[in-house]
C-alpha cells in the first residue's frame, strides 16, 4: 500500500480519461451539482504551454458561501453561469502530472504547488474558484493566466514532504498571517487628491501643514473648503509653484472629482464625517484635527474599512502631518499586551488565537469570546493548556451567558484591550467591541461586511485616545509564500485548523457544514480518493482507528495521518 502512495506522490500512475468536478449553475446550493453529484467530464491535454494538475487537497472556505448565496451577482463572477458553470475552491494543494511541450525545462510530473488565488492579467481578475476552475475538481488546467499573470507566476512551490491539507490551508493562514503585517501611510497621496474642509475650524487653533505638499512629494489637485484664509492662501501660492491644481468646493455633498484620497477636517461634526467619508478612494485616509469629543458617534462604513482599507485618524493639535505620523498605525499585536477575540470559535478565529499563542513576543493575555458553547469548549481544549503553559492569562467567555461573561470581563472595563480582532461580520458587536479599546489600542475589522453596512464609532478616540480601527482582507503572493516558509519551518502548523475530511462526493455536505458553522475548523476535501462521508476528526476513532491513532491528541490533523488515511482512500 505505501508503493501506491509514493507512485501517487510522484504522479506515476495512469491519468483517467475523464474526472469528476463539482458545478454551480446558478445561486443556491440546490443549484450545486448535477442531481446533487459531481459532473463526470473528459479530462483535458494541456497546450504546449499549459500543466495538467491534480488536486490533492480542497479546503472549504465561508467565501465559497458566499458565491453559492450571491450567484452571478457575485463581484469575482462575470458570466453565465448556467452555460458556464463556476467550479469552487481556493484552497488548494496541487500536484503536476502533465507538462506541456514548451514547459517541459522548467516543469516535471510531481511538482507540487499551492496557489495565490486572486489571478490578474491586464487588471482583469480571474480567481482560482472563481472565474478560473477550482479545486473542487479532480484535474485542472494551469494555464498562461496563472504562469504568467500581472503578478508573475501565481504558482507556489510546496516541498514533497509537507502535507497537502497543511499546504491547502495556507491560503487562508496567509489572509491571517496578512492581517498583521498592513502598512499605511504617514503622509499625503503624491499624485493624489487631498481636501481640505475648514467649516468647523476653531478660531482659536492655528492649522499648518508642514510636510507632503513640497517638490519632493505633493499630491496633484487640491480642494479646498471653507479653509482659514491663512492657510488657504499658504497652500495656493505652494500649489502655483508645484503646478498644482486647486478648485474651491463650496458644496461637501459634490467635489468636483470621483475619489479623495486624503481627507482633511480642521474640526469636525459626525454629520460632516458621514457626509464626505463616501468620497474616500481605496487606501484613503480622513484626517481629524480636534481637541474635543464629537457630537455623536459616527456611522463608520466598517465594509470599507475591510474591503477598501479605508483610514481614519486624527491629532489635538493644528499639524495636519502629526495626525497621520505621530500614533503610527500598528497592525501586529502589542507585545505583553490584552487581546480579544471577538468570535474565535469559527475557523478563521481559531487560526487568529493559534497564531497569538505560537508566534513569539505574543500579548500576554488573550480573552477569546463565541455565542457557541461547542465553538468555545473546542477553542480551550485546542489552545488552552499550551497558552497557560506560556505564562499567557487565557480565557474563554461566551456572551449569551451574561453573568459569567460580564464578570469574566470585569477587569478588562476600565484598562481596556490594546487589540481587540473582530471575527463576527456584525455591526452591533463590532460597535460594542469598539468601547473596550485602551488608549493606543487597534481594532482590526478582520470579518467581512458587505460594503455599505455602517457601525457607530467613537472617532473622537482617534485623537483623545489615538486609538486606531484598520481593516483587511485577502492576501499577496509575498504573504502566501511568508505563510508556507513558516509552515514548512515548523513555525505555524496549519493543519491544526482541520476539524472534518472527506471525498469529493462530500463536498456538498461540506458546504452545507460550512455555511451551518457546523464544525469548530476547516473541512478538507480531498478530490482523489474513494468514496469517503463527510467525517469530524474525533469520528476516526470508529471509521478508520489506525488514521485515528497518529492524530495529536485525539483531535488534530497530522501529516503522519494523512498519509495513514491516504494508503487507504486512494484507488
Amino acid at each position: 500500500m505505501s508503493d501506491k502512495l509514493e507512485a501517487y506522490k510522484k504522479a506515476e500512475g495512469p491519468i483517467p480519461p475523464t474526472y469528476r468536478r463539482w458545478h454551480l449553475y446558478d445561486a443556491g446550493l440546490e443549484n450545486l451539482g448535477d442531481n446533487d453529484q459531481p459532473a463526470e467530464v473528459p479530462t483535458p491535454e494541456p497546450g504546449p504551454d499549459e500543466l495538467l494538475v491534480r488536486h490533492d487537497a480542497c479546503g472549504l472556505c465561508f467565501s465559497d458561501i458566499k458565491v453559492i448565496r450571491l450567484g452571478e451577482d457575485h463581484p469575482r463572477i462575470y458570466r453565465n453561469m448556467r452555460e458556464n458553470p463556476v467550479v469552487l475552491g481556493h484552497e488548494i494543494a496541487m500536484t503536476v502530472v502533465r507538462v506541456g511541450e514548451k514547459l517541459r525545462q522548467k516543469y516535471h510530473p510531481g511538482d507540487r504547488f499551492t496557489i495565490q488565488a486572486d489571478i490578474f492579467v491586464d487588471g482583469v481578475g480571474y480567481a482560482y474558484g472563481y472565474e478560473i476552475q477550482g479545486g473542487l475538481s479532480q484535474y485542472n488546467i494551469i494555464d498562461q493566466r496563472i504562469l504568467n499573470g500581472d503578478d508573475g507566476n501565481y504558482l507556489i512551490p510546496v516541498k514533497p514532504t509537507t502535507g497537502y491539507a497543511e499546504s491547502a490551508l495556507t491560503e487562508p493562514w496567509a489572509c491571517v498571517t496578512a492581517a498583521y503585517e498592513l502598512s499605511y501611510r504617514t503622509h499625503l497621496k503624491p499624485g493624489g487628491v487631498t481636501w481640505i474642509i475648514g467649516t468647523h475650524a476653531d478660531p482659536n487653533q492655528t492649522y499648518s501643514l508642514s510636510a507632503g505638499f513640497d517638490a519632493g512629494s505633493h499630491p496633484d489637485h487640491l480642494l479646498l473648503t471653507d479653509t482659514p484664509s491663512y492657510l488657504a492662501d499658504a497652500l495656493k501660492a505652494r500649489a502655483a509653484e508645484l503646478g498644482v491644481q486647486v478648485s474651491e468646493v463650496a458644496d461637501v455633498s459634490a467635489p468636483p472629482v470621483e475619489f479623495v484620497d486624503d481627507i482633511i477636517l480642521l474640526g469636525a461634526t459626525a454629520d460632516l464625517i458621514e457626509r464626505v467619508s463616501p468620497w474616500l478612494n481605496h487606501f484613503g485616509i480622513v484626517a481629524i484635527l480636534a481637541d474635543g469629543p464629537l457630537d455623536r458617534p459616527v456611522q463608520v462604513d466598517i465594509g470599507r474599512v475591510h474591503y477598501n482599507r479605508w483610514l481614519y485618524v486624527g491629532a489635538r493639535s493644528g499639524e495636519i502631518t502629526d495626525a497621520y505620523a505621530n500614533i503610527p498605525v500598528r497592525s501586529s499585536l502589542k507585545p505583553g499586551g490584552k487581546a480579544w477575540f471577538v468570535g474565535a470559535g469559527g475557523p478563521m478565529g481559531r487560526m487568529h488565537v493559534q497564531r497569538a499563542i505560537q508566534k513569539a513576543n505574543g500579548p500576554q493575555t488573550i480573552v477569546c469570546t463565541d455565542v457557541s458553547d461547542h465553538r468555545l469548549q473546542a477553542v480551550e481544549n485546542s489552545f488552552g493548556e499550551e497558552a497557560r503553559a506560556k505564562g499567557i492569562d487565557f480565557i474563554c467567555l461566551n456572551p449569551m451567558h451574561r453573568e459569567v461573561y460580564e464578570a469574566g470581563m470585569a477587569p478588562f472595563k476600565e484598562q481596556g484591550f490594546d487589540d481587540i480582532i473582530v471575527l463576527a461580520p456584525i455591526p452591533p458587536v463590532i460597535a460594542d467591541a469598539a468601547n473596550w479599546l485602551a488608549p493606543e489600542g487597534v481594532m482590526n475589522i478582520f470579518a467581512g461586511v458587505a460594503r455599505g453596512t455602517t457601525a457607530p464609532l467613537d472617532l473622537s478616540e482617534l485623537y483623545l485616545k489615538d486609538v486606531r480601527f484598520i481593516g483587511h482582507s485577502a492576501s499577496s503572493i509575498d504573504d502566501l509564500r511568508l505563510m508556507l516558509h513558516e509552515t514548512e519551518s515548523g513555525e505555524l502548523s496549519p493543519n491544526r485548523s482541520v476539524a472534518a475530511i472527506g471525498s469529493l462526493s462530500a463536498a456538498k455536505e461540506g458546504l452545507k457544514a460550512v455555511q451551518d458553522q457546523r464544525f469548530p475548523g476547516k473541512v478538507v476535501i480531498y478530490p482523489n480518493i474513494k468514496e469517503f462521508p463527510l467525517t469530524a476528526l474525533p469520528d476516526l476513532k470508529d471509521i478508520l482507528p489506525e488514521v485515528y491513532a497518529k492524530l495529536k491528541n485525539g483531535r488534530e490533523w497530522t501529516n503522519e495521518a494523512e498519509e495513514a488515511f491516504l494508503r487507504i482512500m486512494l484507488p
